[in-house]
This record gives C-alpha cells, structure tokens and sequence, in this order.
C-alpha cells in the first residue's frame, strides 16, 4: 500500500516539472526551420578539443542548472566547429572561430560572445537570449 502511494505521487511529481530542453546538435536547415517557427536559439560553436569551449560549456551548464528559464524558453544548439566552420550558416554568420555564442531570433542577431569564459559576460548573453525569447 506505501508503495503505491509512493509510485503515485512520484509519477505525479515528475508530470508536474516542467520539461527541460536537451541541447540539440546542429544539422543544415535546423537554424532556419526553429527561427521559422519563433524560437529564439543560443548557437554554440565548439570543437571537442577546444579547451575554450570546454570552459565555456561548463559555464552554460551552470546557469542552465541554475536558471530553469533558459530551457523552457531558448534552443541551445551546438554546431561542430570541425564539421560546420566553412557552412553556409557559419560563413552567412560571419563566425571568425570556434569557441563562438550566438544568439538569434527571426532574422536578427541580437547577441555575440567570442572566445569569452566569463560566467558574467555568458549569462549576461544568456539573459538577452531570455529576454528576447519571453517579450
């Protein structure tokens, strides 16, 4: 009898959080179809063996854990660096390096971080992102 009473309100509990958004990995077409349908997207381009970027994940990770507004609201995209810097999106954003944060809604760029590890200087991209997403 406890148990049940436990699986019921377990399975009430997690049907009540909200979902949080995975992190989804870039594939041609999926920046222009998510702007298309009024997302508000975080680009992160990175390579794995980018200590920069790996530092910069770190960052996001935390404010994403600590924040869970930043999921419901904004699409984090990572773009490989290795496979995607001579892209279409890549070059049409003018993106100099890997370790590069953009933030797009519609057809506007509202935001750029380059090669910045900072927690202030992200989350302060991060918040515009926000702000952008929830007006």
């Amino acid at each position: 009898m406890y148990r049940r009473d436990f699986l019921l309100v377990s399975v009430a509990a997690i049907a009540a959080t909200p979902a949080i958004s995975e992190t989804v990995s870039y594939a041609p077409g999926l920046v222009d179809r998510e702007l298309a349908a009024g997302k508000t997207l975080f680009l992160d381009f990175k390579a794995s063996w980018c200590s920069t970027c790996a530092v910069q994940e770190r960052v996001i990770d935390t404010l994403r854990s600590s924040n869970p507004d930043y999921d419901r609201h904004i699409l984090f995209v990572d773009i490989d660096w290795d496979r995607y810097r001579k892209a279409p999106l890549t070059r049409s954003l003018a993106i100099p390096r890997r370790s590069t944060l953009v933030v797009l809604k519609g057809d506007m760029e509202l935001g750029r971080v380059v090669a910045a590890t900072s927690e202030s200087v992200i989350r302060d991209l991060m918040d515009l992102a926000l702000s952008a997403a929830i007006s």
